[in-house]
């Protein structure tokens, strides 16, 4: 695993570090979702131009796609409900670690990116996953918000899928 995908791990594992001393509330809340979720698109982006196969290229693009409509259902959810997003601690460990992959990408080519962005994918899924259950949705104190999150977390548990079937492909 390469240093910036295990910075990017760690990011995302001190979601539920953070809640266990304190959890977040719905503005901090909405941060973590906005955040975790541009990291995704701006790696998907990477993935439709960089990728060497047409089906990393693909789920790149789905990527982009699912979690720009998810930042847009968060965003218009936050406007109604007149809440700013908070930065905090997990947005910004998010952000940092998104930037530190997509500058390790960049430095890859072809199937070496390939694998590198799906590992990182399949990775990256399974701890929003894990922070979305363990902490995001409990702590979310708004009905609506905590009603969205649980709402879009099928369609991580799908991206996971899909991932490892990409990441399955790839081995072959």
């Amino acid at each position: 695993m390469k240093k910036s995908m295990i910075v990017f791990a760690a990011s995302l594992l001190a979601i539920p570090a953070v809640a266990a001393a304190q959890a977040p509330n719905d503005a901090q809340i909405a941060a973590i979702v906005v955040t975790a979720n541009q990291v995704d698109i701006d790696a998907g982006k990477l993935a439709e131009s960089h990728g060497s196969s047409a089906e990393v290229k693909s789920f790149g693009k789905q990527m982009v796609t699912d979690h720009t409509g998810v930042n847009k259902q968060a965003t218009a959810l936050v406007t109604k409900l007149k809440v700013t997003p908070q930065d905090n601690p997990t947005a910004q460990s998010l952000k940092s670690g998104g930037e530190k992959n997509v500058a390790n990408l960049k430095s890859l080519k072809g199937a070496a990116f390939d694998k590198a962005y799906v590992d990182n994918e399949v990775t990256y899924h399974q701890q929003v996953i894990d922070a979305l259950d363990k902490t995001l949705i409990p702590s979310a104190s708004n009905a609506e918000l905590k009603a969205l999150l649980v709402k879009v977390r099928p369609a991580f548990v799908a991206h996971l899928d899909h991932a490892k079937h990409v990441q399955a492909g790839l081995g072959k």
